[in-house]
């Protein structure tokens, strides 16, 4: 699932669980996500999200399809009761299903049918939880390669780098360090990610500046901008205000009435 914000307002609505992929798939598939509500005689609720880069594959009555990767972030309306089963494909693990390059699908919805087939989204919309799990297993099992290219691995590799490292900050610098040019980085992203590098870099320390601002200690954000490779603290403000929707002093306090 996308990167909740607000993540304590949400646990108060809704009910989130990963139940695990197959082994078999531990190189394409992330984990499964499953979303239960109950708002009967509530009002509904609109959960806010910040999308990771990768491509999700969701099941809802009414609506089941392919996201490829948002660029902005979007937000979802609960009402009434019901579930959402999702599949997180890893960085790079969804070209080999989708046959083409990611970036072709990039901020984009595509029904589920257009990619896998008829049949599938009425099987995993009559199963329940555990039942929708194995079915998945199984259908992307039997369809998926014996493992991911080195390209795929490569891509992996560098998104997985910059998940990991705040320091990150430089598309030229990731470059060097995988020993490949900029210009072939770049498409090596368009073909298994979706995105640019510059992209996932930016959108993972906006992950990082979020996580930093509701964990419940008080923020240089001064320093924290200079830490995740901002020029200065305004440049993060509106980058922040502008994907998360709010700037980070609201954001914080909203924190603090959940």
């Amino acid at each position: 699932m996308p990167a909740i914000l607000n993540p304590g307002q949400g646990r108060q609505k809704f009910q989130f669980r990963t139940p695990p992929a197959a082994p078999a798939l531990a190189a394409f598939v992330q984990h499964y996500w499953i979303v239960r509500w109950d708002l009967r005689d509530q009002e509904p609720y609109q959960q806010r999200v910040l999308p990771y880069p990768a491509v999700n594959v969701t099941f809802k009555p009414g609506r089941c399809r392919v996201a490829g990767v948002p660029l902005g972030r979007f937000h979802e309306t609960l009402e009434g009761a019901g579930r959402v089963f999702g599949v997180r494909f890893r960085p790079g693990g969804f070209r080999p299903f989708l046959g083409a390059p990611v970036s072709s699908i990039t901020d984009r919805f595509v029904p589920v049918e257009s990619v896998f087939g008829d049949g599938l989204s009425a099987r995993i919309l009559a199963a329940d939880d555990d039942t929708a799990a194995t079915v998945m297993d199984e259908f992307l099992t039997a369809r998926a390669p014996g493992g991911p290219t080195p390209a795929a691995e490569l891509a992996a590799a560098a998104v997985t780098r910059i998940a990991d490292d705040a320091g990150v900050t430089r598309v030229d610098d990731l470059a060097r360090e995988f020993a490949i040019g900029v210009r072939q980085l770049q498409r090596l992203f368009a073909d298994y990610i979706g995105v640019s590098p510059k992209w996932v870099i930016r959108r993972h320390r906006l992950h990082e500046a979020a996580a930093r601002i509701s964990a419940g200690t008080p923020v240089d954000l001064g320093e924290l901008a200079t830490e995740l490779g901002y020029s200065d603290q305004s440049h993060l403000t509106r980058d922040f205000t502008g994907m998360v929707g709010e700037p980070p002093a609201l954001y914080r306090k909203a924190q603090d009435t959940t």
